[in-house]
């Protein structure tokens, strides 16, 4: 079987096998690690020889690195230097000494304990990113930390790559004085080369309008390193990743990200069919034990290093656990070193296939063990962390904020400018011990309880602000506030026009949509520099802002009517065309009788 047919056998499994285990769950990594499995010889063998496909597909882990170096920009690596380099390097550094160790203490020679140790400290940052993305925690401080140490193994996988070659003791390179000079003369040319030779490059490509030829440069860049360091026997990984770094901070790196990005990862998921279909299946089959408890074991120690390591630099024991949960797995890069020391004999295949499937199950368990974290043992802190509300102190404050976010910290602002006294009530305890540390004046508390809005003294308060980002929580809060303090007046953030309608059922009339506002002006920027005069735009803005606000108000009568808001809608679009045009028209008029009087 050819290449290309190998090739076209894969993508087009891949097309169907991949988006069918997104739908049950899985990873894209699993899912590609699950296609070759299917089409190799442990099931179907149908695909050939995985080397070949392997062979050519190694260029993905090539641009994967790439990329990587692309993302470090010196700032960004400034800004997370002591996650990224004290934690990413005891983690990885503690972990893969710990595997090493076990791997000697069964027998193994220490180089091919070493290759198995820190390609099992490795951890899925495909895998694990999304992940957290989906589940909104990339913010969160665990999420922060688990970024920084895959940003540091990321890096670190670079070096254990390049030593590969050494260690084979296959190569027929010098290791002399003339070939480090070499190889400093090379790295010294692709400092040089990005900065005078490939920035003016992009801008003349870019100044030509080839748009496709951006892409064919970004490959060029990539194959070209690659030659260059396999000529100078070193590692085509290596050399790909210090140019990613070398042009970070170019202002053609996102033109470059963009190029590279799909053939990165149609490649890089024909090197995982490739690992796929290598597996044996049968290995599992026979020894369940051996695998199940490897995977387990695997994920148990390394949730010990990293609740250990994140306890130790100072994070909360909350934090730690979440972490060592989060980056319990093996990762995709443990199947790049394991198929690229295999490739130099170093890693053997009776020790070679159980690792991958040790952390290919290891990788689909992780969801599992998302779930124990957010089932069992998150409750079993959250209630120990549950703490009282704070005891408003007695002031008299003429306005209270309900809510302490990015919007009620605005106007606690303005109103510290103008020494008006306030006092704010924030639900999220993270949030008040954060918003404390800069100096503000802030109780938690839940806003819709009454017994807080009464030690609030909304008795004696002027205004009522209700910045609440929860919608559920905002209309709690403002039907205690408009049933027991009727005469109090309420200004109200909205998230949406659902949000609003529901605010005018309670009786808030003075109402702010969040975005509504900075639309419009944003809008009105728009027009003036498309050329329009500012004050004809101010005035179209102006317009269309008491347009929509009279429809809010009409439409809030039948807002659950889905059917009649679509018609709604639809009569006001014309409404509001009609509108402008005869706007446009009495404008016309006005200017022909301006010119007409001079």
């Amino acid at each position: 079987m050819t290449l290309l047919t190998q090739t076209a056998l894969f993508l087009g499994a891949a097309l169907l096998i991949v988006p069918l285990g997104h739908r049950l769950g899985l990873a894209a990594v699993l899912g590609y690690l699950l296609t070759g499995l299917i089409l190799g010889p442990n099931l179907l063998n149908v695909a050939g020889n995985a080397g070949n496909v392997m062979h050519f597909a190694e260029y993905g882990v090539v641009m994967l690195l790439f990329l990587i170096g692309l993302e470090l920009e010196p700032s960004r690596l400034w800004a997370l230097k002591r996650s990224i380099f004290v934690l990413g390097g005891l983690q990885v550094t503690l972990t893969g000494l710990l595997f090493t160790g076990i791997g000697l203490m069964f027998g193994l020679k220490p180089t091919v304990a070493a290759i198995a140790g820190f390609g099992l400290a490795m951890s899925s940052t495909s895998f694990v990113l999304q992940l957290l993305a989906e589940k909104k925690q990339l913010s969160a401080k665990h999420g922060r930390k688990s970024f920084a140490i895959l940003l540091f193994q990321d890096m670190a996988v670079i070096p254990l790559l390049a030593i590969l070659p050494l260690l084979s003791g296959n190569s027929t390179q010098d290791y002399n004085l003339a070939y480090f000079g070499k190889v400093f003369a090379v790295f010294g040319l692709l400092i040089v080369a990005s900065r005078f030779v490939v920035r003016p490059v992009f801008r003349l490509i870019a100044a030509s309008g080839a748009h496709e030829l951006l892409t064919a440069a970004a490959l060029f860049i990539i194959l070209g390193i690659t030659l260059l360091m396999d000529y100078l026997g070193l590692s085509m990984a290596l050399g790909a990743f210090v140019t990613g770094v070398l042009l970070a901070d170019s202002p053609y790196r996102h033109e470059l990200e963009a190029s590279i990005q799909p053939f990165k990862g149609l490649l890089l998921g024909l090197f995982f069919m490739a690992v796929g279909m290598s597996a044996d299946i049968h290995l599992l089959i026979s020894k369940p034990l051996l695998i199940v408890g490897g995977a387990l074991g695997l994920m148990t120690l390394k949730f010990m290093v990293l609740a250990g390591i994140g306890k130790a630099v100072g994070n909360s024991w909350q934090t730690s656990i979440r972490l060592g949960f989060v980056l319990s797995q093996g990762g995709e890069f443990a199947f790049v070193l394991f198929s690229t020391a295999a490739s130099y004999k170093l890693l053997p295949g009776w020790l070679g296939d159980p690792l991958i499937l040790v952390v290919t199950l290891s990788m689909a368990l992780t969801p599992l063990a998302f779930m124990v974290l957010e089932r069992w043992v998150e409750p079993l802190w959250t209630e120990k962390e549950k703490r009282e509300f704070d005891k408003v102190d007695d002031l008299d404050s003429p306005v209270v904020i309900a809510g302490f976010g990015r919007f009620g910290q605005i106007v606690a602002r303005v109103l510290r400018t103008h020494k008006i006294g306030f006092t704010a009530l924030e639900g999220d305890a993270r949030q008040v011990d954060f918003v404390r540390r800069f100096g503000n004046n802030v109780y938690y508390g839940n806003p819709s309880n009454l017994d807080l809005l009464r030690a609030a003294h909304l008795d004696k308060a002027k205004v009522f602000i209700l910045a609440i980002d929860d919608v559920n929580d905002s209309i709690k809060t403002a039907n205690q506030v408009r049933h027991y303090y009727p005469n109090l007046p309420i200004l109200a953030r909205a998230r949406d026009r659902r949000h609003a309608y529901m605010l005018m059922d309670l009786g808030v009339n003075v109402i702010f949509r969040e975005t509504f506002l900075s639309s419009l002006d944003l809008a009105r920027q728009t027009l003036v520099e498309l050329g329009y005069d500012p004050a004809r735009a101010e005035r179209s803005v102006r317009m269309f802002r008491d347009y929509d606000e009279k429809l809010l108000k009409r439409q809030q009568a039948f807002y659950h009517d889905e059917e009649s808001l679509i018609s709604s809608n639809v009569e006001a679009m014309k409404e509001l065309a009609d509108l402008f045009e005869s706007d446009e028209k009495a404008l016309r008029q006005q200017m022909a009788e301006a010119e007409g009087e001079l």
